[in-house]
């Protein structure tokens, strides 16, 4: 029996896949595709092996679903015949946006189901996993799942109603945050930076303003407040943002990401 099996091992499943094989071992970890030669050189790249859905489904305690939401369930109808054959246990996890652990459990018949919902940034270390848990996981269970994707960065537990709004922010936030980093990096351009100087000083204020946040725990509007001093030229950066609406479209983009992941369910 292995310990973690991957159905679906695209950007964010691959992603995920290499956090957990980093903390428990290639060994551990087998990975399927939509093609063998999908998943083989996917688990040569991590330093696991690769099998179809069905063996994954005989063979894993944790079986962890990347597929995307829309063919989630003919995935999971095709692998229940199996999934109820097993005498051993089986917890499935899922990365998919949208399907309820309710209608999980339909689907697959099994009882313990956690949902996580992870974020690209997991692929160094440094992402953001949120995850709930049916009534059927128990604690070992969601010890073991919780410490094998501790390499991915934050992992953390919430009510499985504010999965939806947690996947919005932290789930879709990178493409916003990569909009906003270029925004910015294509001004430094126009006022004669080169360009790939602007990305790299843009990116590293980025994963310092990050780092100021979370060490110091100050709001973000002190930390703002920090930098505009009276008159000068930042506080005229923060008025034209202002102007043009930035702190109404970041509301709009994370409210418009979380209505729709509310409608894949």
């Amino acid at each position: 029996m292995k310990l973690f099996g991957f159905i679906g091992v695209g950007n964010m499943g691959s992603a995920v896949a290499k956090a957990v094989v980093d903390r428990v071992g290639g060994r551990q970890v087998l990975v399927s595709s939509r093609t063998m030669e999908k998943a083989r050189q996917v688990a040569d790249s991590l330093g696991c092996e690769a099998a179809d859905n069905e063996t994954l489904a005989e063979a894993c305690r944790y079986l962890v679903l990347g597929v995307k939401p829309q063919i989630l369930p003919g995935v999971l109808t095709a692998l229940r015949p199996i999934l109820e054959k097993r005498t051993t246990p089986c917890t499935l996890v899922s990365m998919a946006a949208g399907p309820t652990i309710a209608r999980l459990q339909e689907l697959s018949g099994l009882e313990s189901v956690i949902r996580i919902m992870p974020n690209t940034p997991v692929l160094v270390g440094a992402g953001v996993i949120t995850y709930a848990v049916s009534a059927g996981v128990s604690q070992e269970e969601e010890t073991q799942v919780v410490e094998a994707l501790s390499q991915a960065g934050v992992v953390d537990r919430l009510s499985e109603g504010l999965i939806d709004v947690a996947s919005a922010l932290a789930g879709c936030g990178p493409a916003f945050v990569c909009q906003f980093l270029e925004g910015l990096a294509d001004g430094a351009v126009a006022c004669g930076l080169p360009r790939q100087k602007a990305y790299l000083y843009g990116a590293q204020m980025f994963l310092g303003t990050a780092r100021l946040a979370l060490e110091t725990g100050l709001h973000p509007g002190v930390l703002k407040d920090q930098v505009t001093s009276p008159g000068g030229s930042t506080i005229q950066g923060v008025r034209a943002l202002e102007k043009h609406g930035l702190r109404s479209a970041a509301m709009e983009a994370v409210i418009a990401a979380c209505e729709k992941n509310g409608k894949l369910g």
